[in-house]
């Protein structure tokens, strides 16, 4: 499944951290990716993950954050909201509310 940019257009820290991320959905086929710039200074990632299921957040994050830690600092420093949650997760998450557009 390819990674959405559902709102806006890719500029070019949007495609660093796909470019980063395209590994992780090679991993995790059934991943759901979606990318997007909140702001000039924000970057909004979801990535919903049946692999997720039985996973602490911490070990999401870490499984997550190996692929988004080869981006430069300042790349790193636009992203303001990662999201990871299972399918069954998405409907229930407060975190997903501002995101249910996507």
């Amino acid at each position: 499944m390819a990674i959405k940019i559902p709102r806006g257009r890719a500029d070019a820290i949007i495609k660093k951290i796909i470019d980063a991320l395209q590994e992780y959905e090679t991993a995790n086929p059934r991943a759901q990716i979606d990318v997007y710039r909140q702001n000039p200074v924000s970057v909004r990632i979801r990535i919903v993950d049946p692999a997720f299921k039985g996973l602490e957040k911490s070990e999401r994050h870490t499984n997550v954050w190996r692929f988004l830690a080869t981006l430069p600092e300042d790349v790193q420093g636009d992203i303001s909201m990662l999201l990871l949650l299972t399918p069954e997760e998405k409907k229930g998450s407060m975190g997903n509310l501002g995101l249910t557009i996507l």
